[in-house]
Formats: structure tokens, C-alpha cells, sequence
């Protein structure tokens, strides 16, 4: 488990996502995507970056990193959700060429978004 709130990890996977907090010179802040202005302004860096979708706790945010994810680098996906779940070797048959079992498919689709969350952004950080 890492060792961050909630709004930690939301913070990181958005940057890592493509968000960004820019302070404008009225002394507001502002959130972007992409270099896209979302449209409203916060008077606090934070607020504004409590506006990045909650990966940690949103089903849909979750499964939206996850797929970045998988198409950054699946292997490693797969391993760092593995080590998320701590998955022993009753709940995980992993073979030499790779293949989970079908008792580690499910337990995949049971993770929850915290998991996938951390997962992801292992993965995407490249801190396996």
C-alpha cells in the first residue's frame, strides 16, 4: 500500500494524467487538462486540485487510469495490482509464460479503485 492520502494519489495520477494547477496573475488558480482551461477558479492551489477526478474512490476514474495504464506498459499493470492485492500462491497461479489463472482473473475485476488507483500509478511513475 502506498503511503499517501487519497487526495495524494489523486494529485500525483492527475499530473501523471495530464491535469495541471496554474496560478493566474489575479492570484487565483486554475485547473487545466491537457493545456485546457476547465472554466472555473479557486482561490487555493488545493481547491483546485480537488477537482481532479477521484481515482481512489470513483469506479468509472478508476477503471479511465487503468486502461492508460494498461496501454502504457499491461505487464507491468498486471504485476503491481497484483502486489496491491497481495495475492499469495493459492489466490494466484502465474506460469512461466505469463497467463494468470481464472481465480486471478476475478480477483482482478474485484480490485477495488484504491487498488487500481496505486496500480496505476506505479506504473505510470515507473516506480515498480
Amino acid at each position: 500500500m502506498l503511503d499517501m492520502t487519497d487526495q495524494q494519489l489523486n494529485q500525483a495520477i492527475g499530473e501523471l494524467m495530464g491535469y495541471t494547477v496554474e496560478k493566474e496573475a489575479t492570484g487565483g488558480y486554475t485547473l487545466k487538462y491537457n493545456g485546457e482551461d476547465q472554466g472555473k477558479r479557486w482561490m487555493r492551489a488545493v481547491f483546485a486540485w480537488e477537482q481532479v477526478p477521484d481515482y481512489c474512490a470513483d469506479p468509472a476514474a478508476s477503471l479511465e487510469v487503468q486502461t492508460a495504464a494498461i496501454k502504457a506498459n499491461d505487464r507491468q499493470y498486471a504485476i503491481n495490482l497484483a502486489k496491491r492485492l497481495e495475492w499469495d500462491g493459492d489466490d494466484l497461479e502465474y506460469s512461466d509464460n505469463d497467463v494468470f489463472s481464472y481465480t486471478g482473473v476475478t480477483v482482478f475485476m474485484l480490485a477495488s479503485p484504491r487498488e487500481r488507483a496505486e496500480a496505476a500509478y506505479l506504473t505510470l511513475s515507473n516506480r515498480n
